[in-house]
């Protein structure tokens, strides 16, 4: 009778354990995941690989905690006598989404964009419908890091990027 409550017990959390790690699955290798659905994109317009940098997933870092804190929205302000740096947001339920997917949103921008030179690169004649795609695929961005920090009710990402895109005058690819 023991071998068969042993074993009923066991098979129950075989069963459930899909349910159980879900969400940690799904955020396994998060930050190679990210990296991976930016250059996923870069690669099908034929623009450079971005590495990861953990000096920018550190200043990242700092952002998306900030936000987490206050529940603001908001790109962070340059900080004097340090080099510019790009920034992509996004925020949504906590723990709820894929990096692919946090990544595809930026991405599903490129529906509104054009080629041209920055600003011009929005079809609607609004760049901030571009503004995250223009950023993921400019060919002068080479490194980029990201993190991500949970407030009260959203999850932010915060992605910085060096060199810095979406610059006037300069065509994204």
């Amino acid at each position: 009778m023991q071998a068969k409550i042993r074993f009923t017990l066991l098979l129950a959390v075989l069963l459930c354990s899909p349910l159980l790690i879900g969400g940690t699955v799904q955020r396994a290798d998060f930050n190679a995941r990210l990296l991976a659905a930016h250059n996923a994109e870069r690669v099908r317009l034929g623009v450079p690989a971005l590495a990861w940098d953990p000096a920018l997933a550190a200043d990242a870092r700092g952002w998306a905690d900030e936000l987490a804190a206050t529940g603001r929205f908001e790109h962070s302000v340059d900080a004097p006598g340090r080099p510019i740096q790009g920034e992509n947001l996004w925020a949504g339920t906590p723990r709820a989404f894929a990096p692919e997917a946090m990544v595809a949103l930026w991405a599903a921008e490129k529906a509104d964009y054009r080629p041209g030179l920055f600003p011009n690169n929005s079809r609607s004649g609004d760049v901030e419908r571009v503004g995250h795609y223009t950023q993921l695929i400019w060919r002068g961005s080479r490194r980029v890091g990201c993190a991500t920090a949970v407030g009260r009710q959203e999850e932010f990402l915060v992605c910085r990027y060096s060199e810095a895109g979406n610059i006037t005058g300069q065509r994204p690819t």
